[in-house]
C-alpha cells in the first residue's frame, strides 16, 4: 500500500514537471516591447539594384517614423533587408529562408513579377503575406490568398498606354521592344492587344534578354526597316537607356513610350539627352502639392540626399499599409492577411488605396515626359 502511494506521488510530480516544461517551451506571446519583424526583399545588387535600394530606403524611412511614434501597439518594427538579385531561383531560396523564421510576420517584395511569381507558392504554403509594391503580372495574386500588390496590373496599364499612343499622340504604326521575361511578355501582350483594337498596326516585336543584351543595333536596324512612328518599350531603365543611346548613335529619331518601370533618375543619368522626349505612365508625381507627398519627399531627401522615385513611393505605402493592418491583427501571419484584406482608402503618397476581392489595387495613372533632363507631368 505504501509502495502504491509512493508510485502515485512520483507520477504526479512527473506530470507537473512535464506540464511546466511544455509551458516554458511553447511559442511566447508577443510582448509589448518585442520587435515585429518584416522582411523587405528586392534586387539590392546587380543591374536592377536601383529599384531594390528604393525599396530599402523607403521602408527604412517608414519604419523609423513609426518607431519614433511608439511602434505598433508599443512594439518596434524591425526590418530584415534581403537581396534576391532579381533572380527567380534566388527568390525561391530567399522565400524558403524567410518562411522558416517564425518571427517574420510579413514580406514587402519582391520587385519583379518573375521573382514574385517564383516565390509565391512558398509564401502561400507557409501562410506568410507577400505584398509586392511593383509586381504587375496579372497572374501574381492568383497564386494564392496571401499575395497582395500595390501597383496596377499590366492588364490595366497596357490599355492606358495604348490609348495614349493612338488617341493622344496619333500614332498608328508602332514597333515594340520587350524584355523576354514574365513581366515583359505580359506588358507587351496587353499593350499590343489594346493598340490593335484601337486601329494601330504593330510593325515589329523584338525581344531581348534582360541583364545580357547590350548591343541593340541589330534590333534597331530591323525596326527601322518597318518605318514605325513610335517604339513602345517594355523594359527597365538600364536597357532603355542603352536603346535610347544606340538610337541616337544610329541617327534614328523616333518617339519612345514606356511603362512606369522607367520612372527612375538613373535612366536620365545613364542616357542623358538620348531619353529626352520619352513618354511614360506613373502613379506618383513629386510635384503633387499634397502635404503628405511633400513631407515624404523632404524626409527622404534629408535622410538619403536624393529625391524618392515611384518605386520608393509604392514601397513606402506598402509598408504603411502592412503596419496599419498590424495594429488590428498583431504579429500573427494569418490574422495579418485577414486584416490587410480589410484595408480601405489607405491615404498614402501614391493616393488612396483599397484592395479588391483579388487583393489587387486600382490606382489612377498619370502621363509623364522627360524634358531637359527631368521627369515632367504631361497630363
Amino acid at each position: 500500500m505504501k509502495r502504491n502511494k509512493k508510485t502515485t506521488l512520483i507520477i504526479a510530480l512527473v506530470l507537473v514537471f512535464i506540464i511546466g516544461l511544455v509551458g516554458c517551451t511553447s511559442a511566447p506571446k508577443q510582448g509589448k516591447d518585442e520587435e515585429i519583424k518584416i522582411a523587405v526583399v528586392g534586387p539590392m545588387t546587380g543591374d536592377s539594384a536601383q529599384y531594390g535600394q528604393s525599396f530599402k530606403r523607403a521602408t527604412e524611412l517608414m519604419a523609423s517614423k513609426v518607431n519614433e511614434a511608439g511602434g505598433v501597439n508599443g512594439s518596434p518594427i524591425k526590418l530584415e533587408i534581403v537581396d534576391d538579385k532579381n533572380d527567380a531561383k534566388e527568390a525561391t531560396n530567399v522565400a524558403q529562408k524567410l518562411v522558416s523564421d517564425e518571427k517574420i510576420v510579413g514580406v514587402i517584395g519582391h520587385f519583379s513579377s518573375t521573382a514574385s511569381l517564383a516565390a509565391a507558392p512558398i509564401y502561400q504554403r507557409a501562410q506568410l503575406v507577400e505584398l509586392s509594391p511593383t509586381s504587375s503580372h496579372p497572374e501574381f495574386t492568383k497564386q494564392g490568398t496571401y499575395m497582395f500588390r500595390n501597383v496596377n496590373t499590366q492588364a490595366i496599364e497596357g490599355p492606358i498606354l495604348a490609348d495614349f499612343a493612338v488617341n493622344d499622340l496619333k500614332k498608328k504604326k508602332i514597333a515594340v521592344i520587350y524584355v523576354n521575361d514574365d513581366w515583359g511578355i505580359t506588358a507587351k501582350d496587353n499593350f499590343i492587344e489594346a493598340a490593335e483594337e484601337l486601329g494601330a498596326t504593330i510593325t515589329a516585336e523584338e525581344a531581348f534578354i534582360g541583364g545580357q543584351t547590350r548591343d541593340f543595333a541589330p534590333t534597331i536596324t530591323k525596326i527601322k526597316g518597318t518605318n514605325p512612328d513610335l517604339i513602345f518599350l517594355a523594359a527597365m531603365y538600364s536597357e532603355t537607356g542603352m536603346i535610347a543611346q544606340q538610337l541616337e548613335q544610329l541617327n534614328y529619331d523616333v518617339d519612345l513610350l514606356g511603362t512606369s518601370s522607367l520612372n527612375n533618375d538613373q535612366l536620365i543619368k545613364l542616357a542623358g539627352a538620348a531619353v529626352d522626349g520619352l513618354y511614360l505612365t506613373n502613379n506618383y508625381f513629386p510635384g503633387n502639392p499634397d502635404e503628405k507627398v511633400q513631407e515624404f519627399i523632404e524626409d527622404y531627401k534629408e535622410a538619403y540626399g536624393v529625391e524618392p522615385d515611384q518605386f520608393a513611393a509604392v514601397a513606402y505605402d506598402s509598408l504603411g499599409m502592412m503596419i496599419e493592418a498590424l495594429k488590428t491583427s498583431g504579429p500573427d501571419r494569418v490574422k495579418l492577411r485577414d486584416s490587410l484584406v480589410d484595408i480601405k482608402d489607405y491615404n498614402g503618397v501614391t493616393g488612396k488605396t483599397t484592395f479588391n476581392e483579388n487583393r489587387d489595387v486600382m490606382k489612377d495613372m498619370i502621363i509623364m515626359q522627360i524634358k531637359e533632363g527631368k521627369f515632367t507631368l504631361y497630363r
